[in-house]
Parts: C-alpha cells; structure tokens; sequence
C-alpha cells in the first residue's frame, strides 16, 4: 500500500522541483540594495505635502426665514411624514446576528 500511495507522489514532486527551478533561471537577480551609510549614495529627493492641501472650507446653508421653514415642512407634510417614515420597518442591520434553528 505504501508503495503505491507513493507512486503518484514522485512525479509531481520531480516536476513542481523542475519547474521552481526553471522559474528560478528565468527571474533577475534582486537589485543591489544601496548602502545608507555612503555618503554618495543617491537618494530620492524629499517632498513636502500638506495635509491641508484639497482642503474646502465648510459653508453653513444660508438661512431661511422662519414662515419659509414653515411653509416648506407643511409642503414635505408636516410632523406626519416624520412619523410615517418613523413607523416604517428599517432593512435589517448587516451585523444582525442569525437566528438559531433548533437541531
């Protein structure tokens, strides 16, 4: 039995070696890592860049009057759109943990 478990083993393993080895001939050699400590050793140049650069001010909206606030809640529909969209069932949340079923 041991030798026939084997049997397929030997080949795969010849092949997977033969090709690790080939792949090994074919890639470049790693690049010679510059030494830190000589001083002639170029370095890429420093660049500054501000964590504030794209930065875009906040704007408040404008503010409205107070019978124009009014007029535009009666027009969405008043406390009652609030309350419907209040009573509405939400999706389930993702992290909703799964019911267990009984065995």
């Amino acid at each position: 039995m041991f030798r026939t478990s084997m049997h397929w083993r030997l080949p795969v393993f010849l092949l997977a070696a033969i090709a690790a080895a080939a792949n090994a001939q074919t890639t470049a050699p790693p690049a010679q890592a510059a030494d830190p400590a000589h001083a002639q050793t170029a370095v890429p140049r420093a660049a500054y860049r501000s964590a504030f650069d794209g930065y875009r001010r906040h704007a408040d909206a404008a503010p409205i009057g107070w019978k124009e606030a009014n007029d535009n809640v009666a027009r969405i529909g008043g406390w009652r759109a609030y309350a419907r969209e209040a009573a509405e069932p939400s999706a389930p949340a993702a992290s909703t943990p799964a019911r267990r079923v009984a065995p």
